[in-house]
């Protein structure tokens, strides 16, 4: 089988998930070959995604593994038969990788949580506000470059249009008060955040200033997968993005941004709040 010149970060997660379940049965990769009959070369491949796998092979080497019959192994079989080439591939070659990878993750994702102290998130950005972000934070790129990447976001924002997608934003105070752009802009940023918020889909909620006993320690964004054991999380970084899928990982932000939701103003009254900053602005 031909290695792949390009592989995609699902491709990547089900060869991961594989390996997990292989550990999980106690094998090293040369039991495992040896045992299923599969060449260790190419069973290395599988697992780091250089090749494909057909959904049979997986729900075979799933049920050697003592996994066969679960809704993680139906998931991982589904995944095994994707031929999709969504329109963030038109973008491959001209902007990092990142940015497609989280594109394909949204595109297969139903359920989207994200918790922003810093940036208003990309989903719910206008226009004319990620122009002036993308103007401050990406120094030497060109305009033709700058200009690629607005409207890569703005294409992402389409999944908002999906009945079957909901999206859970909670959003720091001082997210909504750093400006990027001048005030105008400031002020058709926040409108456009509470006209997102009539869509049944996208719920917003607000941490203010006075929180009381509030802590800012990460900015996670976890994208659900099919079942609960193929969620993502997202963390930023000034270096890109970083993908976690480890259990103890998921449990952990999963329980952070419950936490954060907690402690966040109501929905109704995340409107109100928002509103009246326009309104002083």
């Amino acid at each position: 089988m031909v290695a792949r010149s390009v592989i995609t970060v699902r491709q990547e997660r089900l060869g991961v998930e594989l390996r997990k379940l292989r550990e999980r049965a106690g094998l090293g990769l040369r039991e495992a070959a040896r045992a299923t009959g599969i060449n260790e070369a190419k069973l290395s491949n599988i697992e780091t995604a250089r090749v494909g796998v057909s959904a049979e092979r997986v729900r075979f080497l799933a049920g050697f593994y003592g996994d066969a019959e679960t809704p993680l192994v139906d998931a991982l079989a589904e995944m095994a038969t994707e031929r999709v080439r969504g329109w963030w591939e038109e973008y491959r070659g001209q902007l990092p990788r990142g940015f497609l990878n989280l594109a394909e993750l949204e595109h297969h994702t139903q359920h989207l949580r994200t918790f922003e102290f810093a940036f208003v998130p990309g989903l719910l950005q206008t226009e004319e506000h990620a122009t002036a972000i993308y103007s401050d934070t990406t120094w030497g790129t060109s305009g033709e470059q700058r200009e690629l990447r607005v409207q890569f976001r703005l294409r992402r924002q389409e999944v908002l249009d999906r009945e079957d997608f909901l999206c859970e934003v909670v959003i720091h105070e001082a997210a909504l008060r750093i400006r990027s752009g001048d005030r105008g802009i400031a002020k058709r940023q926040l409108l456009h955040i509470l006209e997102q918020t009539v869509r049944p889909q996208v719920t917003v909620r607000v941490v203010p200033f006075d929180m009381d006993g509030f802590r800012i320690g990460y900015a996670p964004t976890i994208v659900g997968g099919r079942v609960p054991q193929l969620d993502t999380v997202l963390m930023d970084t000034p270096h890109g993005g970083n993908y976690l899928d480890a259990e103890a990982q998921l449990d952990r932000y999963r329980r952070g941004f419950a936490q954060v939701q907690k402690q966040a103003l109501g929905v109704v009254e995340s409107k109100d709040f928002i509103w009246n900053l326009a309104q002083n602005l």
